[in-house]
């Protein structure tokens, strides 16, 4: 199964982390829930579900960490009975992205967090340089998220960086 991008830049290296940790399930996102790339979801309100859900643990738990040791936690983690799942945060140029990813007993949380280091640091190297854009949630906001599903899901073609109709970066 392919990684499933909306941005041409992300597909590669979320390729590699995929083959490489062996996990179930990974989503790459803006911490404001935009999606970036997916892996194993085949629905989707899955995707957007798990998306918020995982804006929201970032955001919660960035703030917690403030409050708690004076600086945000970045990576977290938690062991369930069947699977584990995996969030960290990735710098780029364009801002940070969050990479939520599940796994189960075929992979372990240290081949996860190996083969995540290596993924934010292709990333960090592949990310095009900051696009001045409009507010995160404007008037196109829904418009370019279905945009973004349709792609992922292999309904529509990405458009090519800076084409009218391309999913705007993160801002």
């Amino acid at each position: 199964m392919r990684a499933r991008v909306a941005e041409a830049w992300v597909e590669a290296p979320l390729q590699r982390f995929v083959d490489d940790a062996r996990v179930q399930f990974a989503l790459l996102l803006h911490p404001s829930g935009q999606v970036l790339g997916q892996f194993g979801f085949t629905r989707a309100v899955d995707v957007m579900a798990a998306c918020a859900l995982g804006a929201a643990i970032h955001a919660s738990a960035g703030e917690l960490g403030k409050e708690l040791d004076g600086h945000p936690f970045r990576e977290l983690y938690h062991a369930g009975r069947d699977r584990q799942v995996f969030i960290a945060e990735a710098p780029t140029a364009r801002g940070a992205l969050v990479l939520l990813t599940a796994f189960d007993a075929e992979s372990s949380l240290g081949l996860v967090q190996v083969y995540f280091r290596e993924l934010r640091d292709a990333l960090r190297d592949a990310a095009p340089p900051p696009v001045e854009s409009g507010p995160a949630l404007d008037v196109n906001f829904e418009q370019d998220l279905n945009r973004s599903l349709a792609v992922l899901f292999g309904r529509a073609q990405s458009p090519a960086p800076g084409d009218a109709g391309a999913p705007r970066p993160p801002a």
